[in-house]
């Protein structure tokens, strides 16, 4: 398995990681908090599918553009 390299990574300016995650965190909590386990677990099972078409979606545009630019 490849190590990942953090020293190449950035910090983004004006970004805390801590106040993002507990923003995300709070929304997460706020939709949830009437949900059954079962709805929980649908509600992220969801998301993931959500977010494995838009990396789909990503990828597919990525591909276009370098075919794009080979040309």
């Amino acid at each position: 398995m490849t190590k990942l390299d953090m020293s190449q990574f950035k910090p983004i300016p004006g970004f805390d990681s801590l106040k993002w995650k507990q923003e995300v965190q709070t929304k997460i909590y706020e939709e949830t908090k009437d949900m059954t386990s079962e709805e929980v677990c649908e509600y992220f099972r969801k998301g993931s599918e959500e977010f494995r078409e838009e990396q789909r979606l990503r990828r597919a545009e990525r591909a276009a553009l370098a075919e794009s630019a080979d040309k």
